[in-house]
């Protein structure tokens, strides 16, 4: 009998979680950025083997909210906890052995998922230092970046899944649609081109995605809080968004696999992240009930 079941990888901020699902889908799903806290909503990426099938749960960092987009994407975290037949809790291996998970989420118990840590960035310590991290069966040395480690891990992991047929074809990597992919290649651009606070102030929707036609086209609007942050990413001349929009656009095309038309706008949307109206509209999810 095969092996299937739902897999969350939690943790601190940028500790490598986005890094991890793209090294084991052998695909991107998840942006990656130097910048924390870039993960908001959880990533699905799907893992088959002959024998195994992991449905991977990519999360947002664990941290004390501060305002409400941060409360649901900690609602978002925690809910991923409950759902999990298996966790890896992923922590920077040069910080040493991380706090118990259920000290580090703040939850009222232990999870009842079976927890594996998972230390990354190993690749980065010496042999002395890996061996002092080395403290039992549940402990694992990994990196994301090169690889080293991950099969190992993927293999405790498929081994304490439960028996049952695969959840899905076996050839999806994702139960997420290509939209929801493309919005996030043009927030990891504007995180990758602009500083400070802005980032941290833009929410991407796809408005329309017209197939049929080549070059592809795809209408997506980058909305920001207020509008000095619009100036800022349109910039002097237009050059700025065209610089987004140029580099999103061949992040896209080898997501889709062709040509792609990418017209970008930008709109001001006033304190949409305290705003649960305009979190909602952009599918994040407060918390509700206890433990959330």
């Amino acid at each position: 009998m095969p092996r299937a079941g739902i897999v969350t990888v939690a943790g601190k901020p940028n500790v490598g979680k986005s890094t991890l699902l793209n090294r084991i889908v052998g695909q991107k799903l998840s942006i990656t950025s130097p910048k924390p806290q870039s993960t908001r909503d959880r990533i699905v990426g799907i893992y088959t083997t002959a024998d195994s099938q992991l449905v991977i749960l990519d999360t947002p960092g664990l941290l004390n909210p501060r305002y409400p987009l941060q409360q649901a994407m900690r609602s978002t975290a925690v809910r991923a906890l409950e759902e999990a037949d298996v966790i890896i809790y992923l922590a920077d291996a040069t910080e040493g052995l991380p706090p118990p998970l259920e000290q580090a989420a703040e939850l009222s118990a232990s999870p009842t998922a079976a927890v594996i840590v998972a230390l990354n960035k190993s690749d980065t310590l010496t042999s002395v230092q890996r061996d002092a991290l080395r403290s039992g069966d549940n402990v694992m040395l990994v990196s994301a970046l090169t690889g080293d480690g991950v099969a190992d891990l993927m293999a405790r992991v498929a081994h304490l899944l439960p028996e049952s047929p695969f959840l899905y074809p076996e050839d999806e990597i994702s139960t997420q649609p290509v939209r929801f992919f493309v919005a996030e290649l043009v927030r990891e651009t504007v995180l990758e081109q602009l500083h400070d606070e802005v980032p941290y102030s833009v929410a991407v929707q796809v408005e329309e995605y017209r197939e049929g036609r080549s070059p592809l086209y795809i209408r997506a609007v980058i909305y920001v809080e207020r509008e000095s942050q619009k100036a800022i990413i349109i910039g002097g001349k237009g050059a700025r968004i065209r610089s987004i929009g140029e580099a999103a656009r061949k992040k896209t095309e080898i997501l889709v696999g062709e040509k792609v038309y990418l017209d970008l706008w930008v709109k001001v949307l006033p304190n949409w992240r305290k705003n649960p109206g305009s979190l909602s509209r952009f599918g994040y999810q407060l918390a509700t009930g206890k433990g959330k």
